[in-house]
């Protein structure tokens, strides 16, 4: 392969840092590797059930981003509940208390799937009130405070508030031992498809010399929507003059912005000129915070995970 045909090729290819470890999903299956407290990696893999046969609305431009959101929300979810479930060691030391007792005999082998449930919808509910409810607050006791504002000015104000919050959290949560090595990870996923999409071999010492940093990252596709508001609530005139009217208005209007983030971000994953590189820069700022240089061990957990759903037809993963 020619040095020019390695810089044209991008693969569809993506993934997410796990606990101590890394899932990858390509075109026909997911796949996930994890080092082992003995210091093995375990890979599961899984066929896509969607795999050759992607329903249209998974396709259709604007109307797939939402549904291929929620989905990686999902199979992210399983992923990360699966990955810890593979820390836990039975050693049979420590007893259970009262409360997990009470949950073991309500659910038994059901436990996980069900804790997994319910942290995805706190997760949700949590972002609703931090992006949603908490900068309409903020900006309207701003308003009270300085007087009244233009309604454009506010739509900035209160997007920008989101954009702090975003990289507040995510500054907030990399001082976290545990997170901290999960954006190792993270770094490792990037590399290594990076690696990949050069058309060198995957071995740790190659992978290691490639950018952590990805235009086609989960951080990048935030900030997108976390922007992109700003500008769809300013076309659609959502009013400020009733709160909950607002923060209601805003919610259906989620469909649409993460339709047009999805959608810049497939352009930014699939072509590399000067348009694209203006708006993934902020996004690959931000992976600063969230991607951090691996180890070769952890590398070797990303690339497990990546051969493990390279198709057999080179072609099926590419753009």
């Amino acid at each position: 392969m020619s040095d020019t045909e390695k810089k044209c090729f991008k693969t569809k290819i993506g993934g997410q840092a796990v606990i101590e470890g890394v899932m990858m999903k390509g075109p026909y299956k997911m796949a996930m590797a994890n080092r082992m407290p003995d210091g093995s990696i375990d890979i599961d893999e899984w066929d896509m059930k969607s795999g050759k046969q992607i329903p249209w609305y998974r396709k259709t431009p604007f109307v797939r981003g939402i549904f291929n959101f929620v989905v990686s929300m999902i199979d992210g979810y399983k992923c990360l509940s699966r990955a810890a479930d593979k820390q836990m060691t039975d050693d049979g030391e420590e007893e259970m208390t009262k409360f997990e007792k009470w949950l073991d005999d309500k659910f038994g082998e059901k436990i996980m799937p069900v804790l997994t449930t319910v942290s995805m919808i706190f997760g949700v509910g949590l972002a609703i009130v931090l992006f949603v409810f908490c900068p309409a607050a903020i900006v309207k006791l701003i308003e009270k405070l300085t007087g009244e504002l233009n309604a454009v000015l506010k739509n900035v104000i209160e997007g920008l508030i989101k954009i702090a919050i975003f990289i507040g959290y995510t500054a907030l949560t990399s001082l976290m031992p545990d997170i901290a090595k999960t954006y190792e990870y993270h770094g490792a996923e990037h590399k290594t498809i990076a690696c990949y999409e050069s058309g060198d071999e995957l071995t740790p010492a190659n992978v290691m010399k490639h950018t952590r940093f990805h235009p086609r990252c989960g951080t990048s596709f935030i900030f997108l929507v976390l922007f992109i508001s700003i500008l769809v609530t300013s076309v659609f005139h959502v009013t400020w003059d009733n709160y909950l009217l607002r923060v209601g208005f805003k919610l259906l209007l989620i469909p649409v912005v993460t339709g047009i983030a999805y959608e810049a971000i497939m352009l930014a994953g699939k072509h590399d000129n000067i348009f694209t590189r203006i708006f993934s820069a902020p996004g690959l700022w931000i992976q600063r915070i969230t991607t951090s240089e691996p180890n070769e061990s952890e590398v070797e957990c990303a690339i497990a995970a990546m051969k493990a759903v390279i198709p057999e037809d080179g072609e099926a993963d590419k753009w």
